[in-house]
């Protein structure tokens, strides 16, 4: 199976579990268009990641070049203004992996919006091909043996019990990680660095 045919794929088998992870949650989940706080600040991406968001700018490049221009340009300036304090290299938009970099990581721009986000509308630009981190935040599910975060705008005075009622498991044969291997990913970037090439 060649990457862009494995990538969808996986993105399927994500979005077939996280309409269950939304069923089960129903009303805890706060996940609506213009909730924002989730696309503030970095997050780190895979390279099948960073390669479905430019195979999706260069889409919307073709049916609405002026609105992938301005997605382009967000990318650019969130580049510019950053790149002095990039945890990893800012020539090549990848995340340093030495021992402090978690912690450089976590101080770096907590307050840039990501790039595909339209400031008006409060919508992802690029949202058919978010990476697997949006895809996933907000509602309890697990990648392997690991529980990711929930939002904390979601399940609001729920108990515990009840937020591992609603947990989904995505991914359970590591497609991802099979992915990645065969593209031979050398590391993880941010959205800016993916978008701003």
């Amino acid at each position: 199976m060649g990457i862009e045919a494995g990538d969808g794929a996986l993105i399927r088998i994500v979005d077939i579990a996280l309409v269950e992870a939304a069923r089960k949650s129903g009303p805890w989940l706060a996940c609506r268009v213009g909730c924002t706080q989730c696309c503030m600040g970095p997050f780190a991406i895979t390279e099948l990641d960073a390669l479905r968001l430019q195979n999706g700018l260069a889409e919307l490049s073709a049916s609405d070049p002026c609105r992938a221009e301005r997605v382009r340009e967000r990318a650019r300036r969130y580049v510019q203004r950053t790149a002095r304090d990039f945890p990893g290299d800012p020539t090549t938009g990848l995340l340093a992996e030495d021992e402090g970099a978690e912690a450089r990581f976590a101080e770096f721009g907590d307050d840039e919006p990501c790039p595909a986000l339209d400031p008006e509308t409060g919508a992802c630009d690029l949202y058919a091909a978010r990476p697997i981190t949006c895809r996933t935040f907000g509602p309890p599910v697990r990648i392997g043996t690991e529980t990711m975060a929930i939002c904390e705008l979601c399940f609001q005075g729920v108990s515990d019990a009840e937020i591992a009622a609603c947990e989904v498991v995505i991914d359970p044969d590591g497609l991802e990680s099979a992915l990645l291997d065969e593209l031979g990913a050398r590391g993880e970037t941010i959205v800016a660095f993916a978008l701003a090439r």
